[in-house]
């Protein structure tokens, strides 16, 4: 009786989305030491070859401390790199609790970021351009591009006005599953529908998201590298 009652409250805790962090295989203090990043590192890569050894490692860092914030409720990590041209898949969602990749697809950039490369990034309103940084996500709503997610910013002048500009993931028709270039966004994380729910799902109610370029400013001030 007690097992499957047990059994029945870890089904629940996954179907609401605390899968990834209740089967987490590692303790805080692994998270938070080198042996922890460097396996992970290599064990990611395995899975993902696309994706570049330094922007995860840097990833990987600004992760261990933003759980140290408390900020990680999931054990899961999104890492967008905007160095990539757009016709290439440049998102991964990764479980770090099983150093497991779930998705690996394409993902839109800002409108005024640039065109199959972003180049240039903001944290203005109205300036239709992706903004950089470490995020944590939130809550999920429908609006007029349907299933979507918000995220809030966590760098002060990087990316704190996030919210307040409506940048949220969602999905998009312009963003293709066959590796033609993205279309462009409004500054918002667009991917393509086929996969914006499963993916959301992954991704919702704090967990954390790197959007990196090698923009000197932020790599050199901000406090989560």
């Amino acid at each position: 009786m007690q097992r499957r009652y047990f059994l029945g409250v870890i089904l629940l805790l996954s179907l609401v989305g605390w899968g990834p962090f209740l089967f987490s295989s590692y303790s805080d203090d692994e998270i938070n030491s080198p042996a922890w990043l460097n396996t992970q590192v290599r064990v990611i890569n395995s899975q993902a070859s696309n994706l570049d050894q330094n922007v995860l490692k840097l990833s990987l860092k600004a992760y261990q401390k933003a759980r140290a914030k408390g900020l990680d409720r999931r054990g899961v990590l999104t890492i967008v790199d905007y160095s990539k041209p757009s016709n290439e898949k440049r998102l991964w969602v990764i479980d770090v609790g099983h150093a497991k990749v779930l998705f690996n697809t394409w993902v839109a950039h800002g409108k005024n970021s640039g065109s199959i490369l972003a180049t240039s990034f903001s944290n203005q309103a109205s300036s239709l351009k992706s903004s950089l940084g470490v995020y944590v996500t939130e809550s999920t709503y429908s609006g007029k591009h349907g299933y979507s997610l918000r995220v809030q910013g966590l760098e002060r002048g990087i990316n704190d006005h996030a919210y307040d500009r409506a940048v949220v993931v969602h999905g998009a028709n312009y963003v293709s599953t066959n590796g033609r270039a993205a279309g462009r966004s409004w500054g918002c994380f667009a991917v393509n529908p086929g996969v914006v729910k499963p993916l959301i799902d992954a991704i919702k109610n704090q967990t954390l998201m790197i959007a990196y370029y090698p923009d000197k400013n932020w790599l050199k001030h901000s406090t989560y590298l």
